[in-house]
């Protein structure tokens, strides 16, 4: 189960209408081995596209270098899809690299609302988990 503060679902739910069109992405991290998301990162969509996201390969390894650092791992990473529900396409789940981490989607498809889910992916399997937001 993912437990993350109601200020980080807010802030990823403003960055991917912020992009929109457009797919936004990022990462929350957080202390090495708490899974505990703390410190939310946006991050440019390389692919600057309404159907896929990619992290600047330049902009991640400086922020990945950033948070061995700090001592913090990516405990959720996150993206938008703009027209689709928030379900990992193919693409994410070939992309998906960080095995403890939250892939949280967040689908901006309704003007006036939105979906947000969370899925573990690890060797291909996709597998839906709940989500607590905490105040």
């Amino acid at each position: 189960m993912l437990s993350i503060g109601r200020d980080l679902v807010d802030a990823i739910v403003a960055h991917a209408r912020r992009d929109h069109p457009d797919e936004a992405c990022g990462v929350i991290a957080g202390p090495e081995g708490s899974d505990r998301p703390v410190r939310m990162i946006e991050m440019i969509n390389a692919e600057r596209s309404p159907t896929f996201y990619r992290f600047d390969s330049s902009e991640q390894l400086k922020v990945w270098r950033e948070m061995d650092a700090a001592d913090e791992e990516p405990v959720v990473i996150y993206h938008s899809h703009t027209a689709t529900e928030a379900y990992p396409s193919r693409t994410d789940i070939s992309y998906a690299s960080e095995p403890n981490a939250h892939y949280v989607l967040v689908s901006t498809r309704e003007p006036d609302s939105y979906e947000f889910r969370s899925y573990r992916i690890l060797d291909g399997v996709v597998t839906e988990e709940d989500v607590s937001i905490t105040e």
